[in-house]
């Protein structure tokens, strides 16, 4: 397997991800309104769902190509969601008894990257200033 069929692969579900991420957005806002992202919300949980069961299924079955796991998990997940990794990793970090960094990772991504957004609409509004 070359790094261009991995890069394929990625590819192949990243497209179909974001547009996936893109249309349930607008449905949702259709459907529910704007005062609450229920799209981010539920797209968020579906694509926790689905790390854990996709990778689940990977480890399960014996010969489970890597390709459709970076399609799956990488490419349409990674695009779908990010939130999703952020989840997986937490789990990740808690199985191997790492509970410092597991409590830092969960709590210091979230309160850290609202400081992040923060400071970047600073930024845009000191570059770009409203009018």
């Amino acid at each position: 397997m070359s790094d261009l069929t991995n890069v394929l692969a990625i590819a192949a579900g990243a497209v179909p991800g974001a547009l996936s991420r893109y249309q349930l957005t607008e449905w949702t806002k259709a459907k529910f309104g704007t005062k609450f992202p229920y799209g981010t919300f539920i797209i968020n949980l579906t694509g926790c769902l689905a790390v854990g069961f996709f990778f689940t299924i990977s480890k399960g079955i014996t010969g489970y190509p890597k390709e459709l796991d970076l399609l799956i998990r990488t490419g349409f997940l990674g695009s779908y969601t990010t939130f999703s990794t952020y989840g997986f990793d937490t789990l990740s970090l808690w199985r191997n008894k790492q509970t410092v960094a597991t409590a830092f990772y969960w709590a210091g991504s979230a309160i850290v990257g609202l400081i992040a957004v923060m400071i970047g609409v600073a930024i845009a509004n000191i570059i770009v200033p409203s009018s």
